[in-house]
């Protein structure tokens, strides 16, 4: 419940609150499964949006939904915080926005490929360092072609041409093998089963519509539908990561303020961590430590501290445990290290109370006006404003239409010209030349086919007419044979009758001349 500049979050010997000009120093809220992590959480978050201050959690139960509503066993609640000091506890709601990552309970939230970017989408995908560099490669091969990787299929085609041209792709970009990329297809396999095909797309969330006061001046309540998230731990983690260093990237410097200007609540904070890179680790501890001086709190929700990196926990200095259970050595030694955080109080021995507060209590710790951790109080934690339990499916329906701008502006899935159509149509065209230059072949082919039948034909032809030749010449050969052997024979006939002639008239010559010497001598 918000007090003038200060939250009142419980009480023990004394007043328990969360000074606004305190808040961006974030904080922590811890304690085993039934503990009341979630009342604290709400009381904080509706007292934030009292403020003014925006607000964004994620409803991993599906009862965070209750801050839309007032609280509904108001008489009781007020007769709690009266006698935990807050008399002026008022039953009401908050200004809430419902959205959603993987159904069509709230409004959508998307983001591309390229928001992610190379880096965090490697490490959250487990991949090793050469498989990185192959994903930088297509990020990159995409960014030099003017291709928008906007969702999973587009990942997914740039990464077929990469292994398609690879020998093209190297001289420019380095090695890529094909090994390197059938594991990234894996990996993006898995993350499509996890619900990636329907978080990766356009149109992608603008985080400026979460820093956003209603008419009132008062901070909206951001929650998202978290509870099929568990399911998909990595894209969970992956969207919780990229919103802290959007947020990081996209607020200025604003140094120590009165109030934050934003407050992230991350419950199931050791999804975050679970098997997570160092690299990644140290990016988070980098983004906690100076997302600070942009007056943004990051409050994380767990049910053990020892659930956090220590170079994270370090940075929390807000701090409300709620019970622990130590059954084994090991939770034993969580125990003592979560009290041990503390800045001791003499009345109690932490470790003591940290197994025996109830449902409800909490040792609490905020920092003071100097920003010192405050003295441990054993307190019991105020009631909400606002619902413990879900909101009914009537005030749900209330929040769907007052938010039905917002569903104008992300409700309707966009799939423009990204990589994948470019890459598609630029498959189409070469399969179509491709087509062309097999047609082109083929009619070269047959013209060639053709050309050489028809020169066989005319060689044929040329052959026939050249042996007809050939038979004429010789029958011409024959024939004028025939006809010299018979002028030859005329001839020699000639010869003969001339010679008979001949003959004849030589006798005939002879025997006139004989009577011619000697007819007279016979007269």
């Amino acid at each position: 419940m918000l007090e003038g500049d200060k939250i009142l979050v419980a009480r023990g010997e004394n007043p328990c609150y969360l000074l606004l000009d305190q808040a961006n120093r974030h904080g922590l809220i811890a304690g085993a499964s039934g503990t009341g992590k979630t009342v604290t959480l709400k009381v904080l978050a509706e007292g934030f949006a009292q403020a003014g201050v925006p607000v964004f959690l994620a409803d991993v139960k599906g009862d965070v939904t209750g801050m839309a509503e007032p609280a509904d066993n108001a008489e009781a609640m007020a007769e709690r915080a009266a006698s935990l000091g807050a008399a002026g506890w008022t039953p009401r709601g908050c200004d809430v926005r419902l959205w959603d990552m993987l159904t069509a309970d709230g409004i959508p939230v998307r983001i591309t490929i390229s928001d992610m970017g190379p880096d965090l989408l490697a490490r959250l995908l487990g991949l090793t360092d050469v498989q990185r560099g192959v994903l930088a490669i297509a990020f990159r091969l995409a960014d030099d072609n003017g291709m928008l990787l906007i969702d999973l299929k587009d990942l997914r085609a740039m990464l077929a041409y990469l292994a398609e041209h690879s020998s093209e792709v190297e001289t420019l970009y380095g090695r890529v093998s094909s090994q390197s990329v059938g594991a990234i297809q894996r990996a993006l396999l898995t993350l499509e089963d996890q619900g990636g095909n329907i978080f990766f797309g356009e149109p992608a969330l603008d985080l400026a519509d979460w820093l956003v006061t209603d008419d009132a001046g008062q901070g909206v309540v951001n929650i998202l539908n978290a509870a099929k998230l568990m399911a998909s731990p990595q894209v969970y983690a992956m969207f919780l990561l990229w919103m802290l260093g959007e947020i990081y990237e996209m607020l200025p410097e604003a140094g120590d303020l009165p109030k934050p200007k934003f407050v992230f609540f991350f419950d199931e904070a050791h999804l975050l961590f679970d098997d997570m890179p160092k690299e990644l680790t140290d990016k988070i501890v980098q983004t906690v430590k100076l997302i600070r001086s942009k007056g943004v709190g990051v409050y994380f929700i767990s049910q053990s501290p020892s659930d956090i990196p220590d170079e994270v926990l370090a940075q929390l200095s807000n701090r409300i445990q709620h019970g622990l259970r130590a059954y084994t050595p090991a939770e034993q030694k969580a125990v003592k290290a979560a009290a041990a955080s503390f800045r001791e109080n003499p009345a109690f021995d932490s470790v003591e109370a940290l197994q025996e507060v109830g449902t409800g209590e909490a040792l609490v710790s905020p920092l003071n006006e100097d920003g010192q951790p405050c003295v441990v109080e054993r307190a019991k934690v105020l009631p909400p404003e606002c619902k413990m339990a879900a909101a009914s499916p009537e005030t749900l329906e209330k929040v769907r239409q007052a938010q039905a701008q917002m569903m104008e502006k992300y409700g309707e899935a966009i799939d423009r010209e990204s990589a994948y159509e470019k890459l598609a149509a630029e498959k189409a065209s070469q399969a179509e030349a491709d087509e062309l230059a097999a047609q082109k072949a083929q009619l070269e082919k047959e013209r060639a086919e053709f050309e050489k039948q028809k020169a066989a034909e005319e060689a044929k032809a040329a052959k026939a007419a050249e042996k007809e030749a050939e038979r004429a010449a010789k029958a011409a050969e024959k024939e004028a044979e025939r006809a010299a052997r018979a002028a030859e024979k005329q001839r020699d006939q000639a010869m003969k009758t001339v010679s008979s002639v001949i003959g004849q008239i030589g006798r005939e010559t002879s025997r006139q001349l004989l009577r011619g010497l000697f007819g007279s001598l016979k007269r």
